[in-house]
């Protein structure tokens, strides 16, 4: 099973998500948290860190674990895990896309983020209720 290591980014009373390129093999055009998969020999934490700096350039410093979700998508590949994490505080300043990834990123209220049609993941709703609390 693939483990990947997620940050949901909250501030003033808002989350962070990014929007997933067309060209994304997986959940193309879907608003998605982010981060990544771990690397053989990482651990959570340093892939959270690795993933965010490549992704939106910044490096977190207060970070919790939420929890986790199986991809339900991604039965037939052997299964993907995501580790949720609320990243409160962070070095760097703004979020800004760093790669090919996402084509923009987004900062919604609660109410906003669990309204989203085009949600890669029915599953992360919880987590952001998690993460405001």
């Amino acid at each position: 099973m693939r483990e990947y290591a997620c940050g949901i980014l909250v501030d003033r009373k808002r989350l962070l998500l990014g929007f997933r390129a067309p060209h994304k093999k997986i959940l193309p055009n879907k608003w998605d948290v982010l981060g990544g998969m771990v690397e053989p020999g990482e651990t959570l934490h340093q892939a959270l860190i690795r993933e965010l700096n490549e992704e939106i350039g910044i490096i977190p410093d207060r970070f919790e674990l939420l929890g986790s979700v199986l991809d339900p998508n991604e039965a037939a590949r052997g299964g993907a895990r995501y580790h949720l994490f609320r990243v409160s505080s962070w070095e760097g300043g703004e979020p800004q896309i760093c790669n090919h990834e996402h084509t923009k990123l987004g900062w919604f209220t609660l109410e906003e983020a669990c309204s989203l049609s085009e949600l890669a993941l029915d599953e992360y709703r919880p987590f952001f209720a998690r993460a405001m609390a």
